[in-house]
């Protein structure tokens, strides 16, 4: 469970640093890092929405994308160990 845990939050931070890098955004990403304050944008934010469904091959619920779901790596890693039926919270 624990590797399943870090797979997911090593996979999540190589989308969001892909997405920062797209939108040319120089920041040191953490699990706990807010990704409002590193500068991402609401459509940075929709790429970002976009691109974890695809690395993950899910479709979030509509109820799952909300601000406090994205605001940084480890609440991304929750929602979609939740999805994945991995995740206890």
């Amino acid at each position: 469970m624990h590797n399943i845990a870090i797979n997911v939050q090593n996979r999540v931070l190589s989308v969001v640093r892909s997405v920062l890098q797209q939108n040319a955004i120089t920041a040191d990403v953490h699990p706990e890092s807010r990704l409002v304050d590193i500068g991402l944008s609401s459509m940075g934010m929709v790429e970002l929405m976009l691109k974890v469904e695809a690395e993950f091959d899910l479709i979030l619920p509509q109820f799952e994308i909300t601000p406090e779901n994205f605001r940084s790596v480890k609440a991304m890693e929750r929602m979609i160990l939740n999805q994945l039926g991995s995740g206890s919270g």
